[in-house]
């Protein structure tokens, strides 16, 4: 660390060290505020803030009154399907629908996908887990004339596969921006966190072959158990020729 860099910082960065290296696993109960004090020769107020950083980052939890513990690693997202994502990293996805619902489009609803003004949208709003955890509070736009009766069904897996086998649409492109959020209390409640918590807001648009928008949604991801990664592919730089 740089001099005159915070003890608690230093102390943090060890820690966190020491778990990206995996020396530190899933689970570890971490020493207890004053042990760490004692070892690294700071004052228990110190060796607090180390603690809460990392708490803040998610690479540790507490469980009082048993102490502070090395938290899961996070599972990293790319942008598309949630179940067939989640299934790829050999973990098992699930959704429960908290409700579905046949629409008027509000005008950012339907400025996003293309629709005209007094259009239809079929909504789904779910709560999605990875083994059985909590991870992404999801509201999911599809409109209504592109994808008839599927209210019909009580649950929906992957609404992706919905649309390919079901309706026949061939997904092209999916583009999606993060937002960086605090959790309101409701949502923390659903997600199993504490009110006020870091959380990650994905709004995502999915378009067909044709170039037309077939699906828009709000995804509220807990920050502590999701990361997403982005690849940009660049094309090799042109020779000048000078």
């Amino acid at each position: 660390m740089p001099p005159g860099t915070p003890l608690y910082m230093t102390i943090a960065a060890d820690v966190r060290d020491r778990i990206a290296t995996e020396q530190l696993a899933p689970h570890t109960l971490l020493p207890s505020e004053r042990e760490m004090a004692e070892v690294h020769g700071v004052s228990r107020m110190t060796a607090r803030m180390a603690l809460s950083l990392l708490e803040s980052e998610g690479l540790v939890y507490r469980n009082p009154p048993r102490g502070t513990f090395v938290a899961e690693p996070r599972v990293r997202f790319r942008v598309g399907s949630f179940s067939e994502e989640v299934t790829r990293m050999g973990r098992r996805p699930s959704a429960r629908q908290l409700w579905a619902d046949r629409q008027l489009a509000t005008p950012a609803v339907a400025l996003a996908l293309g629709l005209p003004d007094a259009a239809s949208v079929h909504v789904f709003h779910r709560l999605r887990t990875v083994d059985e955890v909590p991870f992404v509070l999801e509201t999911t736009y599809l409109p209504a004339d592109l994808t008839p009766r599927i209210l019909d069904e009580p649950e929906q897996g992957s609404l992706w596969a919905a649309l390919r086998t079901r309706y026949g649409i061939e997904l092209a492109r999916s583009t999606a921006v993060l937002e960086s959020i605090v959790l309101d209390d409701v949502t923390s409640v659903q997600l199993g966190v504490r009110a006020g918590s870091a959380g990650t807001l994905l709004t995502r648009r999915t378009e067909d072959a044709g170039g037309r928008c077939v699906e828009y949604g709000h995804d509220f991801y807990r920050a502590d158990r999701a990361a997403f990664e982005v690849t940009e592919y660049l094309a090799s730089p042109r020779l000048s020729g000078v």
